[in-house]
């Protein structure tokens, strides 16, 4: 099983862009995927989750402004970020589960099973 995070770039203030995240190897549309991001220094933070049936969920700092979807027959999952800011800078990854996490765990990066290789977001102007 593999996850291929990508779409990442640089970006000024204000600006989008939209994340990938594709999974081969097997299915996850019913399963749980996040995305999370880290900066140097900082601990891995979770920004967005989608869980089974399509329930989003979002850390409180990107809500309003990104959104969390999936393709089921692509098996992909996107992250739409919108009036991004110089502190969404970050490397973002996507991660997925096995199981069907409760909302309280998705944070957590022990939930997830796999992760991707991470797609660098720069904003600056």
């Amino acid at each position: 099983v593999q996850l291929q995070a990508s779409g990442g770039g640089l970006v000024t203030p204000g600006g989008s862009l939209r994340l990938s995240c594709a999974a081969s190897g097997r299915s996850f549309s019913s399963n749980a995927v996040s995305w999370f991001r880290q900066v140097p220094g900082k601990e891995r933070e979770w920004v967005a989750g989608i869980r089974q049936g399509g329930m989003t969920h979002y850390a409180g700092s990107v809500k309003g402004r990104f959104t969390i979807s999936r393709d089921n027959g692509k098996n992909t999952v996107f992250l739409q970020m919108n009036s991004l800011k110089p502190e969404d800078a970050a490397v973002y990854y996507c991660a997925a589960s096995l199981g069907r996490p409760i909302l309280s765990s998705l944070p957590d990066p022990d939930t997830y099973d796999y992760w991707g290789q991470g797609t660098q977001v720069t904003v600056s102007s």
